[in-house]
């Protein structure tokens, strides 16, 4: 299933895409409900509204290789507010005072229920599903030593445009982005240094994380600029397309 956030006529709901319309779903629910509207009639949120956002960062061999470095031993941690989730068709806000920000294709895993000291060889019973994510970073930021408002501020985590349920097998996906049509990143997941089994398994053994939390497996290669007026886009295969257009922010 393609699991939504939606608003249309004031309210908010969830539900899940069937064709090019969506239907009332809720928690527990076996099949899809009433139809709601067609998706071209409501507006796509953010497919879910995590407490944590646990990002894994240099966790693509390709990546590393550019940067001139060595694979790490043990996966390199950080985390994103929820303050940063918007959606797909939204404004990621660049701030005035930001002199390089940076877009970050990544898969997004939604954590399907309370997942705590997970083992690698059960990871897929505790995964909801997979969306896309920007982990949008403002460079120059990083000089404060820590990364919390490199990472963080208003609009950096954009996810979307569903929740797909139907990814048994995470490990050979195509991540895809473009900035203004031109293709910035291309890369398989397969080129991961560490997995998602691996990457859940080690994150669960200090933090617990609760159903609609999200876990950033990490960007590949290519890690670029954004302008003001740039659309980036974030396709990943076997998902769908996360499209979010950069405005300047005073």
């Amino acid at each position: 299933m393609r699991i939504v956030r939606y608003a249309v006529d004031g309210r908010i709901g969830r539900g899940v895409v069937l064709g090019d319309s969506v239907h009332e779903f809720s928690w527990g629910d076996t099949e899809p409900g009433a139809l709601v509207a067609r998706t071209t009639e409501l507006e796509l949120l953010a497919p879910c509204l995590p407490r944590t956002i646990v990002c894994a960062g240099s966790n693509y061999r390709g990546h590393l290789a550019v940067q001139g470095r060595t694979l790490p031993e043990q996966p390199s941690l950080f985390l994103k507010s929820p303050n940063a989730i918007t959606g797909p068709d939204t404004s990621i806000r660049r701030p005035g005072d930001v002199r390089r920000l940076e877009y970050e294709g990544e898969l997004a895993v939604v954590i399907g229920r309370t997942a705590r000291r997970v083992p690698v060889e059960h990871a897929g019973e505790y995964v909801l599903g997979y969306t896309c994510a920007n982990d949008v970073t403002a460079h120059d930021w990083r000089s404060d030593g820590q990364w919390a408002r490199a990472k963080s501020a208003d609009t950096f985590c954009p996810l979307g445009p569903w929740i797909e349920t139907d990814i048994r097998e995470p490990s050979d996906l195509h991540i895809t982005t473009r900035v203004g049509g031109r293709v910035v990143q291309s890369e398989s997941t397969s080129d991961m240094v560490f997995g998602v089994g691996r990457l859940l398994a080690y994150v669960t053994r200090w933090i617990t994380l609760q159903p609609g939390d999200v876990l950033l497996t990490g960007s590949p290669a290519g890690v670029g600029a954004l302008l003001p007026s740039d659309v980036v886009e974030v396709e990943i295969s076997g998902i769908g397309v996360l499209r979010n257009t950069v405005v300047e922010r005073g």
